[in-house]
């Protein structure tokens, strides 16, 4: 019998299992809810991009039944062969004017439009000027543009404008940061980076991934939010997270989106958005302009668990949004204190190394629209009782 090559993985699961990294998949059954059935368990769901409910919405679900119905479960082709439909170029035009920009090309997911438009705008013969906490995404498509990467500590502004200063004027330069931080849920200093991209004639650009549906007017990102129309030249924005269903998008000028079209790997080489997905999209969309009461829930019920959080003595860091991080330092910490509050009805997801730093092992909670103050409460209460157990607070 021929030796398994694989053999080394073994020793791989084993050391992240000595350090606590190691998780079970949980699994899902039902309805992606605010509270949820995991693994026969029915638990307050923390862990879950759903902050609108909009996953569940009955205008999005109707919307993708009756799309199904009227051109099937598939586009059969990548956009650029025979894969484009009308409902497709229906979506990019309403999320041009949601964005309040010219043009905007949809990806299959949020991953794929950062890397796929980092790597095809750059060259070898590029710099990247990018937050050390920036998404793998992005990190991804600085690898595979092979541009230089430079790399400033969280939202030290002094730290990128001295990188940009010491740059060649002549070298094209991308100025990169998220719109909100994935881990730590506090905001990009988005006006103060426009600046510099002005002064130092670098390409500015906004994942606004954690942003889409949360923050801005009817939840349109960040750029709105500070009020940075115009100065942001690339503007990735999800459509699985707040919207509810499933992609990514790119938004900016109209010659930005022509090249895309043209030079981007993922639009090129996937097949698109089925008729479904894109369906439900557009519903979103709908639901997102005219039911302002999703985003005002939102916000009401993450000014309560946050709250509560810190009056029970949790390190929440700089979060300045839904996404609540409970940092405890170490991940074998984390991963007990997850797991103990599960077996109490409430799924918090640790995350370790490499995810964050490996002293800054948390709990990442993300506070949803469609929780009651009864979930909330409940898992106040058994992150204070779980805490005390583990010594986290006194």
């Amino acid at each position: 019998m021929r030796a398994d090559p694989l053999s080394f993985l073994n020793n791989e699961i084993a050391s992240l299992k000595e350090q606590g990294l190691y998780r079970k998949l949980r699994i899902l059954e039902g309805e992606p809810a605010a509270h949820a059935t995991f693994d026969h368990k029915s638990v307050v769901n923390l862990s879950s991009n759903n902050y609108l409910g909009l996953a569940t919405h009955p205008k999005l679900k109707q919307a993708a039944l009756d799309a199904v119905r009227t051109y099937g479960v598939g586009s059969g082709a990548v956009r650029s062969i025979s894969g484009t439909m009308e409902m497709h170029m229906e979506l990019e035009r309403r999320l041009a004017a949601f964005k309040h920009v010219e043009a905007v090309v949809v990806f299959q997911s949020g991953f794929a439009a950062n890397a796929g438009t980092v790597a095809a705008v750059l060259t070898k013969e590029d710099v990247v000027v990018s937050d050390e906490l920036n998404h793998a995404s992005i990190i991804d498509g600085c690898r595979l543009s092979r541009a230089a990467i430079k790399v400033f500590p969280h939202k030290d502004m002094a730290a990128a404008r001295k990188i940009l200063a010491e740059l060649p004027p002549a070298q094209r330069k991308l100025l990169i940061t998220d719109g909100v931080f994935s881990m730590e849920g506090d905001l990009g200093p988005v006006p103060d980076l426009c600046a510099l991209a002005e002064e130092f004639g670098a390409i500015m650009m906004v994942d606004d991934a954690h942003a889409s549906g949360v923050f801005g007017k009817n939840g349109s990102g960040t750029v709105d939010h500070f009020q940075c129309h115009g100065r942001v030249d690339i503007q990735v924005g999800t459509l699985s997270k707040a919207v509810g269903v499933l992609g990514g998008y790119v938004a900016g000028s109209r010659t930005l989106i022509d090249f895309l079209y043209h030079r981007a790997r993922p639009f090129l080489f996937s097949t698109s958005h089925p008729p479904a997905v894109t369906a439900a999209c557009l519903a979103a969309l709908d639901v997102l302009e005219t039911e302002p009461q999703w985003i005002e829930r939102l916000w009401e019920n993450t000014r309560f668990f946050k709250s509560g959080l810190e009056a029970l003595g949790f390190n929440t860091g700089l979060s300045e949004s839904p996404i609540t991080p409970v940092i405890v330092g170490q991940a074998a910490t984390a991963a007990k204190m997850s797991d103990a509050l599960f077996e109490r009805g409430v799924f918090a997801q640790s995350i370790g190394f490499p995810t964050v730093a490996r002293d800054k092992a948390r709990l990442r909670t993300i506070v949803a629209a469609t929780h009651t103050r009864e979930d909330l409460q409940y898992a106040l209460d058994m992150f204070a009782k779980v805490g005390r157990e583990l010594g986290v607070i006194q």
